[in-house]
């Protein structure tokens, strides 16, 4: 006499596995990593925090083509020709010089020559009076009359022609420093004038003001030029007006 399954001693039937909907096939387990539909969906891991306290890492920030962003100026290390500090005093004085000697060479050669033929020119006319009768004012009324007209009228070209020169110099000087921070002065001892906000050059405009407002530099023994000596960011008053400083670019 048998008593059926062990197991199951009540008789009751097996239980079947669930049946999926008509139509419809029972999930696929996964294959490759990702689950399929009807399982549940894997959350991508959240980022690990720094505990309180650490300081947490930036990503570096990419420029433009995916280069990093370099810093500011001065002192930065870089490409050549970029500002690498303050220039010192001395190095604006020698570009001074420099630039004063583009300035005032040519016109010095004009005034050179219009005093020489001044003082030629008086010599001329004392000779020529000399020459007249005592008493013959005709003659020395005539000799001046001649110096006047002649070499005088010379010696006057001469000199509004070193004027002009010296204007167009210091046009030139200024446009170029403005356009590009660099007169020759300061291009032969690698400084450069830029804004103190952007680190480009000031324009025409703003160059053309801080040359005016060097005459604040000129009171009390020039204390405006000494300044740079002790300034931290090597600063005229000038300089301090505009906002520009003088850096090196080398």
């Amino acid at each position: 006499m048998s008593f059926g399954d062990p197991n199951n001693p009540y008789g009751q039937q097996p239980q079947q596995p669930p049946q999926a909907p008509y139509g419809q096939q029972p999930p696929v387990p996964p294959q490759g990593g990702q689950p399929g539909y009807g399982y549940p969906q894997q959350q991508p891991a959240a980022p690990q925090q720094q505990p309180y306290g650490y300081p947490q890492q930036q990503a570096p920030q990419q420029g433009y083509g995916g280069y990093p962003q370099q810093g500011g100026y001065p002192g930065q290390p870089g490409m050549p020709g970029m500002p690498t500090g303050y220039a010192s005093w001395g190095a604006r004085v020698g570009a001074y010089l420099i630039d004063g000697l583009i300035i005032f060479a040519v016109p010095a050669v004009l005034y050179i020559i219009a005093i020489i033929v001044a003082a030629s020119s008086a010599s001329s006319v004392q000779t020529d009076i000399n020459n007249c009768a005592p008493g013959d004012t005709q003659c020395a009324n005539d000799a001046l009359h001649s110096a006047s007209t002649g070499m005088p009228a010379f010696t006057i070209l001469l000199i509004a022609l070193a004027g002009l020169v010296t204007l167009g110099a210091g046009i030139f000087l200024i446009s170029k420093e403005g356009s590009t921070g660099q007169t020759p002065g300061k291009k032969a001892l690698h400084i450069k004038l830029v804004s103190e906000s952007t680190g480009q050059p000031l324009g025409f405009g703003m160059a053309f003001l801080r040359k005016i407002c060097h005459a604040v530099d000129g009171p009390l023994c020039g204390l405006g030029y000494w300044w740079p000596l002790w300034d931290e960011k090597s600063q005229t008053f000038a300089d301090k007006i505009v906002s520009s400083v003088v850096v090196k670019t080398q």
